[in-house]
């Protein structure tokens, strides 16, 4: 079992990464965990806050686009493990702001790779993607997409992570950087951004409004929650396979339809006049 002495997790003050580097802090008080976070719109410094009585916890503010903070961090705390988190993710904000998302997910990305070629104290590299760089799913399998499915992403936001996982692939075979990649169903749960669909939902069932769906809701998606993703990020992080790519999601997956009709059922809601079909957003996956 892999053993880590100085982790460095990016994005982490996330809605993911938050709860990840807290269970490791809470499980692991060996192990040093420097927290990277430029404290975008959607991370919040509150989300780390049980982390900070830990002598064990360091939080740097700052953005893994920038070269000089990255090697710095590598060497000044000699980092040995690196779980890549940070990203643009929201797919809708990618259509308006695509550019955004390249200089995020790709640049971002290809810059702590180079640092971790350059400086040679990485031992394990989680790079953390999603399964929205499959594409569609198909409808009659139970158990989504495997890892060897072909990547046809359909919008910027998943083009943008699958060029990060193409990156990260070359530097593991040009390099032999000790490179893990993990790939997300949608996760759920307390501290998540109100843009993302449960909490938005939540939020607008909440005050009675209107819960808008695109296209007519049948898109199907599996969703996860924040705790057992954390425990699957364990996992990885100490017993995954250099080299490999892992899933991390459930058998069963839910249209976008009975997730609201469910939230509407828990509010006490009538579906028929609370849900609000809208117009369908570009390549909006099935």
């Amino acid at each position: 079992m892999y053993e880590p002495k100085n982790i460095l997790i990016t994005g982490a003050a996330g809605f993911i990464a938050s709860h990840v580097t807290t269970r490791l802090i809470n499980r692991y008080p060996s192990y040093k965990i420097v927290a990277l976070d430029k404290l975008d719109y959607c991370s919040n410094f509150k989300n780390l806050q049980s982390c900070t009585s830990s002598p064990k916890f360091k939080f740097i503010k700052g953005d893994i686009c920038s070269a000089d903070i990255v090697n710095h961090l590598l060497i000044e705390e000699e980092i040995d493990t690196i779980m890549h988190f940070a990203a643009q993710t929201h797919v809708d904000n990618s259509f308006g702001n695509s550019m955004e998302f390249t200089y995020n997910n790709i640049y971002g990305t290809h810059v702590l790779l180079e640092a971790c070629r350059a400086t040679n104290c990485v031992k394990r590299f989680i790079h953390v993607s999603t399964d929205e760089v499959y594409g569609e799913t198909d409808l009659d399998t139970e158990i989504g997409n495997h890892e060897t499915s072909q990547l046809l992403p359909t919008n910027p936001y998943s083009a943008t992570k699958a060029g990060a996982e193409m990156l990260v692939m070359a530097y593991h075979r040009s390099y032999g950087l000790p490179i893990i990649t993990s790939r997300g169903n949608n996760v759920y749960g307390p501290n998540q951004y109100p843009e993302k669909l449960v909490p938005k939902f939540i939020l607008l069932a909440m005050k009675g409004e209107k819960l808008p769906i695109h296209g007519d809701g049948s898109n199907v998606r599996s969703y996860l929650h924040c705790g057992d993703v954390a425990e699957a990020f364990d996992v990885i992080l100490h017993k995954g396979v250099i080299g490999q790519v892992y899933n991390i999601g459930t058998q069963k997956e839910r249209s976008v339809l009975d997730v609201a009709e469910e939230i509407c059922k828990l509010f006490k809601l009538d579906p028929k006049g609370v849900i609000q079909f809208v117009q369908d957003r570009p390549f909006n996956d099935k």
